[in-house]
């Protein structure tokens, strides 16, 4: 039996896959598990803005009360705002209803512990195992839990981004797509009240329009809106807003490697970089590591998955590190990647530095990367490489790219894809070869 769990909680197509009766039991579980026995413990809840997130919502509310725990609600807010809530608030536990990055029909539930830290793999199963074993006794009677709502947390939220910004923004034209998702309600506001001049777009949410051609995984309306009206930057957040992508003022788009590199070149600039180290997953770009060792900063690498990120960070004593999808932690700050976090903290290195930014992002070079999908069934996504005609394909490029490159093969944690990503010298060459082992798998897979 697969592992419920992905690399970023429960994921799949809402009410197929990830059903009523999975939210409820998952809320059951979670409760019992997270809270250890905690006399009427309180776990927070907040969503994005998709259409099923109200549905899960329900059922989830329903599991945790069920068991006695009181479900704390708090409507649509970003993902790192539950976090931050969970921790501040003396919540128990954290649970936010969210498919992040993906189309409208997936949707997703993942967990905060009380400090508002992702869970390891250990709790992830462990709710699992409580899950396949049942719930043998419930409370009945008064012992029951109850549903409250927390009307001002994303006020709050917005406080604690606020205070997090030295100075003003005032004379930069600052695009925002907020991708019809969770920051639609706060980044325009709270970049507006820190002096921007402030251009919104896909902050409308309708439940249906979620990521929908646009935010971090689209964009291009970003880019063109930027070159149009000569703005400084365009910032694009995904739909719980805990990632970032960047554009310059010529619509060039800057992901989360060039993100985290410029910020951590101004960290060591400024004495803030802890012991001279940016943490990366396996996909960060080697361009990154080679420009950054210039400069005396070395590079931990860890399996993709931000919160892999976060627990070698919390190991090893670091304070910046990400992924090149655009998620950006900085542990000082907050416990998991903050799309609007990163946003303002970005800016004020631009800021900083007084150049444009299309002259900045030289300080990191990019080599060029392909990245290819495969899509497969299921079942068979993490045995790849037991195919011998795949395995040999895979062996072949290899050693093609060994001396001027790199070949990388990671099944997707959270859909039904392999991905196929290739770092060399020709980028025509490297999407014909990517493209030849992913038309391999999805005809064996």
């Amino acid at each position: 039996m697969a592992r419920m769990f992905g690399t970023d909680g429960v994921r799949g197509i809402a009410n197929t896959e990830l059903t009523c009766k999975m939210a409820y039991e998952l809320g059951q579980a979670a409760a019992i598990v997270l809270t250890k026995g905690a006399h009427k413990p309180k776990l927070l809840i907040g969503r994005d803005t998709r259409i099923s997130g109200d549905m899960l919502e329900c059922a989830l509310v329903a599991g945790i009360c069920s068991v006695g725990a009181t479900a704390v609600t708090v409507g649509v807010l970003p993902t790192p705002g539950i976090a931050y809530l969970t921790r501040k608030l003396g919540m128990d536990a954290g649970v936010v209803i969210s498919a992040s990055h993906n189309p409208v029909a997936y949707n997703g539930i993942k967990f905060f512990d009380g400090q508002g830290w992702k869970l390891p793999d250990a709790l992830e199963d462990e709710i699992e195992a409580l899950i396949d074993k049942g719930i043998q006794t419930l409370p009945g009677g008064a012992e029951v839990g109850m549903r409250q709502w927390l009307p001002d947390g994303a006020a709050q939220y917005r406080d604690f981004l606020y205070k997090q910004v030295n100075g003003s923004f005032a004379g930069m034209k600052i695009v925002l797509d907020c991708a019809n998702g969770a920051s639609s309600a706060i980044a325009p506001e709270l970049f507006a009240s820190l002096g921007a001049d402030v251009i919104a777009l896909h902050h409308h949410p309708d439940g249906h329009n979620i990521n929908d051609a646009c935010g971090s995984t689209h964009p291009q309306s970003m880019q063109e809106k930027v070159r149009q009206t000569g703005a400084d930057i365009g910032l694009a957040f995904d739909g719980d807003a805990d990632r970032l992508l960047v554009c310059d003022e010529t619509g060039t788009m800057l992901d989360g490697d060039v993100i985290m590199g410029l910020c951590a070149l101004d960290m060591k600039t400024r004495g803030q970089l802890k012991k001279d180290t940016l943490v990366v997953t396996v996909m960060s770009n080697i361009g990154l590591e080679r420009s950054l060792r210039e400069q005396g900063i070395s590079l931990v690498k860890t399996d993709v998955g931000d919160r892999y990120v976060v627990e070698a960070m919390r190991k090893g004593g670091y304070n910046i590190g990400g992924e090149q999808s655009g998620h950006v932690l900085m542990t000082d700050l907050s416990t998991t990647g903050d799309g609007m976090q990163s946003a303002l903290a970005f800016v004020q290195v631009v800021r900083r530095d007084g150049r444009k930014l299309s002259e900045q992002r030289r300080k990191i070079r990019i080599y060029p990367q392909v990245l290819v999908n495969a899509h497969v069934h299921a079942a068979h996504k993490n045995n790849y490489a037991a195919h011998p005609a795949i395995a040999a394909k895979m062996a072949e490029l290899e050693r093609a790219y060994a001396d001027n490159g790199r070949v990388l093969i990671r099944p997707s944690g959270t859909e039904h894809l392999i991905r196929v990503m290739i770092e060399g010298p020709d980028e025509q060459q490297m999407y014909a070869h990517a493209r030849e082992l992913a038309d391999l798998m999805e005809q064996y897979l």
